[in-house]
C-alpha cells in the first residue's frame, strides 16, 4: 500500500480493484488458451499426451515446493511496514525449492516414465528440469507485486508474461519444430522470467534482505498452508496419474482433453481472491472485520453470474465446444468434459482465500486431508473399474467433499466478537438463484437447439468457420437467453461489469 490511509471506500468498489488483474489475464486468455488448441493440431496423438504428462510433472512441484510461503505474502505485506525482509526471504526460499524440483525432475523422470508406460518422457529430463527450476523460482512474482496493492503493475507483468509465454510454446511447432525444442525455448522463458522476478519484486522496497525472526514467523503461518498443498495437489492430480499409468499417451490425451477448462476460472476467481485477501487484511487492521462478509458475498455474487451460465453452457454445448476447439477425433472425450465442469460452480465461494487472510490455515489442511483419504482408495477403484468415468467422478467426489468443509470453516473465520456468522449468512442466496436460474433456462434452448437441428451440422464444408458455426450458434444463443433471463429476474448485466472496473475511491492501492 502506498501513502496514509483514507476512508473506507464504498460499498462494492473493493471488488473494482481487482479490475486490472482481470483485464490483464483476459487480454492474455486467448493467447494461453491457443496453446492447447495449436499443439493439438500439429502434434501427434501420443506426443499429445506427452505434452500433457510433462506439464502435469511440473506443475505438481510448482504448486507442492512453495510450501505457501508465496501466499503467506497477501497476509503478511498489507500488515507489514517493513516489506523487504518478507520479499527477499521468499525469493530465497524459492530459489531453493526451484533447485529441489530440477533435482527431483532430473534424478525421478526415469521412474515416472516407467509408471506411465512412455519411456519418451527421458528425452526431455534436461529441458524440463530447468523449466521446473526456474518456474518455481519466479513463483513470487506476480504475487509480491499484488500483496502490496499494486494491482496495475501486476496486471503489467500478467500481460507480458503470458505473451511471451504463449509465443515460446506456440510458434516453434507451428514453425515445424519439435515437442524437445519447444521444451527448451520453455526453459529459456522461464530463466528470463526468473531474472525479471528478482527485479520486479524488490523494487522500490528498502531494508534487509533476510530477518529470521520474521522469517521464522513466516514459515508458522506457510506452514499448514504447505502442508495443505502437500496433500491437495497430489490428490487433485491423483486421478491424472492414475489415468496416466492405466492408459497409453494416446487415450490420456482423450482424457486431459476432457480435463480442458476455459482459463474463465482463472482469470476471475484468482484476481478476485487476491484482491479479497488484501481487504480482508485491511479490515483486520481498521478494526472494521465486520464488513468482512460484505466483501465476501460481494465477490461470491459476481461470480456467481459468470461461473454459473459458464458451467451451463459447457455441459450443454459439450460436443460442439470440444469439436470446434480440438477436432472431431476427440469427440470421445465430451462424457468426461461434462462432469469437469463441476469444477466451475465449485469456484464460486472464494473460500481458501478468506480463510488465508485470517490465518485459519489448520482448516485448509484439514480438508485437504479428508479429500485425499477420500481421493485414494477412491480414484484406484474407479479407474480400475469404469476407466475414464471412474477417474473424473472420483475427482468430483472428492471436490465436492472439501468444498463443503471449507465452507463450514468461513463464517467462523468472518465472525467477531460483536457478529456471529452462520453459512447461511455468508452465502449470496439471492445471486445464487437468479444466475442459476437464468443459466438453466439457457441451457435448456441449448439442448432444444440440437435436437431441432439434429443432422443439419453433420454435412458442413470444411475449414475453420463451418467449424465454428455449431458452437457459436449455440452460444449466441445461450448468451441471448441468459441475459433475457436476467432481465426478467430484475438484474442488469452492464451493473455487474461496472462492478469489476477499477475505481479511483478508497484506500490507495500504489503504483
Amino acid at each position: 500500500m502506498s501513502g496514509s490511509p483514507t476512508p473506507a471506500a464504498p460499498q462494492g468498489s473493493f471488488l473494482g480493484r481487482a479490475g486490472p488483474l482481470v483485464l490483464a489475464r483476459l487480454f492474455t486468455a486467448g493467447l494461453t488458451l491457443s496453446i492447447p488448441l495449436v499443439l493439438a493440431r500439429v502434434l501427434h496423438l501420443d506426443e499429445y499426451g506427452t505434452y500433457y504428462q510433462l506439464f502435469l510433472i511440473a506443475t505438481t512441484l510448482y504448486y507442492v515446493l512453495p510450501f505457501g510461503v508465496v501466499q503467506s505474502l497477501y497476509y503478511f505485506l498489507p500488515r507489514a511496514e517493513a516489506k523487504r525482509p518478507y520479499l527477499g526471504q521468499t525469493l530465497l526460499f524459492m530459489t531453493a525449492a526451484g533447485l529441489v524440483g530440477g533435482a527431483g525432475v532430473w534424478a525421478l523422470l526415469g521412474y515416472v516414465a516407467g509408471w506411465f508406460s512412455n519411456p519418451a518422457l527421458t528425452e526431455y529430463r534436461l529441458p524440463l528440469a530447468a523449466y521446473t527450476a526456474f518456474l518455481l523460482g519466479s513463483f513470487p512474482l506476480e504475487v509480491s507485486l499484488t500483496a502490496q496493492g499494486r494491482t496495475k503493475a501486476s496486471a503489467g507483468v500478467y500481460l507480458v508474461s503470458d505473451a511471451v509465454r504463449a509465443a515460446v510454446m506456440v510458434v516453434p511447432p507451428l514453425l515445424g519444430a519439435s515437442l524437445y525444442w519447444m521444451m527448451v525455448t520453455v526453459a529459456g522463458f522461464a530463466a528470463l522470467r526468473y531474472v525479471a522476478t528478482w527485479f520486479v519484486s524488490l523494487s522500490g522496497v528498502t531494508g534487509p534482505l533476510v530477518d529470521r525472526k520474521l522469517f521464522r514467523e513466516q514459515l508458522a503461518y506457510a506452514a499448514p498452508f504447505g502442508a495443505a498443498m502437500l496433500l491437495a495437489i497430489p490428490q487433485q492430480n491423483a486421478h491424472l496419474y492414475m489415468v496416466a499409468g492405466a492408459v497409453a499417451p494416446a487415450l490420456y490425451a482423450l482424457y486431459r482433453v476432457g480435463c480442458f477448462q476455459l482459463p474463465v476460472v482463472d482469470l476471475l476467481y484468482t484476481p478476485t481472491s487476491e484482491v479479497l485477501m488484501v481487504r480482508l487484511g485491511e479490515l483486520e487492521r481498521e478494526g472494521r472485520l465486520e464488513e468482512g462478509v460484505e466483501a465476501f458475498r460481494e465477490a461470491a455474487g459476481k461470480l456467481s453470474y459468470v461461473f454459473l451460465p459458464f458451467a451451463a453452457f459447457l455441459f450443454a454445448a459439450a460436443p460442439e465446444f470440444i469439436g470446434a476447439m480440438f477436432g472431431e477425433k476427440f469427440l470421445p472425450a465430451v462424457p468426461v468434459f461434462r462432469v469437469s465442469v463441476l469444477g466451475v460452480v465449485l469456484s464460486i465461494l472464494p473460500m481458501d482465500g478468506t480463510l488465508r487472510a485470517r490465518g485459519q490455515t489448520r482448516a485448509i489442511f484439514a480438508s485437504y486431508a479428508v479429500k485425499a483419504a477420500v481421493t485414494v482408495p477412491m480414484v484406484w477403484l474407479g479407474v480400475k473399474h469404469l476407466g475414464l468415468m471412474g477417474g473424473i467422478g472420483s475427482w468430483a467426489v472428492a471436490e465436492v467433499v472439501g468444498k463443503a468443509m471449507l465452507l463450514t470453516r468461513v463464517p467462523a473465520a468472518l465472525s467477531t466478537p460483536r457478529l456471529k456468522l452462520g453459512v447461511k449468512d455468508v452465502i449470496p442466496w439471492r445471486e445464487l438463484g437468479k444466475a442459476g436460474l437464468a443459466a438453466f433456462a439457457a441451457a435448456v434452448g441449448v439442448f432444444l437447439l440440437r435436437a431441432a437441428a439434429e443432422g443439419a451440422f453433420s454435412h458442413l464444408p470444411e475449414g475453420f468457420f463451418w467449424r465454428v458455426l455449431p458452437l457459436a450458434s449455440a452460444g449466441l444463443l445461450f448468451v441471448t437467453g441468459y441475459l433475457a433471463a436476467l432481465y426478467a429476474t430484475g438484474v442488469r448485466p452492464l451493473h455487474l461489469l461496472a462492478g469489476l472496473r477499477p475505481r479511483r475511491a478508497g484506500l490507495s492501492v500504489g503504483k
